[in-house]
């Protein structure tokens, strides 16, 4: 495998579960067991210097989860997570451990409530500094904040500003500029345009392709709009029920689907090219994940379920479009081809 090849950030086996039980004495009272509510589970991907791998899928598939194992938010159940080859959980200081996770950084989905409202501007970009003991010197803090500012579309006088002066817009791109502040390589983004408007959206992500090629940055982006991961994605996973179920190059993905799962939420996006293909709304509701069903847990709204999807767990296998796919129908060759275009 060539340097180019290599992986960069590789996630092998993670998992993460919760414990959501009721406190022990009702559990004995009431004869209940423990809940286990399995978020992550088990789950295998890389992704290589400089480009952006997204994770999509509904609400509760877990990956948003993903994104906060990746940063330390929380600790993996089980698993690893790679950085250059270095296992993140077996590092033995407190020391090396923040040496690496400096090189990380995360932009949250709510630029509302992830700006501290009492801080001016300034000193919220800064904090990632001090923090990583970059530098002491306040005239030198300054003047990066400022470069940082520019740097996202801003002014350097909006650092006096508060939060509650700026647009929605305006403050993710005050985050993006906290998240830089630090000279990180990796950047997890956490559906980082939801909570904006759509013209908004588009500004915020053509920013971060451009920081992306300025910098050299590479990006998990988790997101649940198919438009935004088309639009900035060189590789997408499609997660349910804590499990990827089908990685594919972005473009193979959105032209040659082949996980069901992944097909039924490619048919729920209008079609603004007005081709005639009908859209089709995704079919069922998602299990209860504290109860998933046996075998493939996407066999009860799935189409082409037969007898071995409801006792027998798929494994991610090489598909037709160049990725893999965890499907005992697509295995089987049980789906007709059906070739897709991409959005425009």
């Amino acid at each position: 495998m060539s340097a180019a090849d290599a992986p960069y950030i590789e996630v092998r086996g993670l998992a993460r579960h919760f414990d959501v039980s009721k406190p022990l004495l009702n559990r004995v009272i009431e004869g209940q067991p423990r809940l286990i509510l399995k978020a992550v589970d088990g789950i295998d991907f890389a992704i290589r210097k400089g480009e952006t791998l997204s994770l999509v899928g509904e609400s509760g598939c877990g990956k948003s989860t993903v994104a906060r194992l990746i940063v330390g938010l929380y600790r993996p159940t089980r698993g690893q997570i790679l950085f250059e080859g270095t296992d993140m959980g077996g590092l033995a200081t407190r020391a090396e451990e923040r040496a690496l996770r400096k090189r990380f950084q995360m932009i949250f989905q709510d630029p509302y409530a992830s700006l501290n409202p009492r801080w001016r501007v300034a000193d919220i970009v800064a904090e990632p500094i001090r923090a990583h003991r970059l530098s002491s010197d306040a005239a030198e803090i300054r003047r990066r904040v400022d470069e940082l500012l520019r740097q996202v579309g801003l002014s350097p006088a909006d650092g006096e500003k508060f939060p509650h002066e700026f647009s929605g817009g305006q403050r993710q791109r005050i985050s993006i500029a906290r998240a830089l502040s630090s000279n990180p390589e990796f950047l997890v983004c956490d559906e980082p345009t939801s909570a904006l408007d759509v013209s908004v959206q588009a500004q915020i992500l053509n920013l971060m392709k451009d920081l992306q090629r300025e910098l050299g940055l590479t990006y998990l982006f988790i997101s649940h709009n198919l438009a935004v991961v088309f639009h900035i994605s060189d590789r997408v996973g499609v997660m349910y029920l804590g499990r990827l179920v089908e990685v594919a190059d972005a473009r193979a993905l959105f032209e040659n689907p082949q996980h069901p799962y992944t097909r039924m939420l490619l048919d729920a996006i209008p079609d603004l090219d007005m081709t005639g293909r009908a859209r089709t709304p995704v079919a069922g509701e998602v299990p209860n994940p504290l109860d998933p069903p046996k075998g493939c847990a996407f066999n009860p709204r799935c189409p082409f379920a037969n007898d071995r999807c409801r006792t027998e767990r798929p494994e991610l296998r090489p598909v037709a479009n160049g990725g893999v796919a965890a499907c005992h129908a697509v295995e089987e060759g049980r789906l007709a081809a059906a070739p897709r275009l991409a959005p425009a």
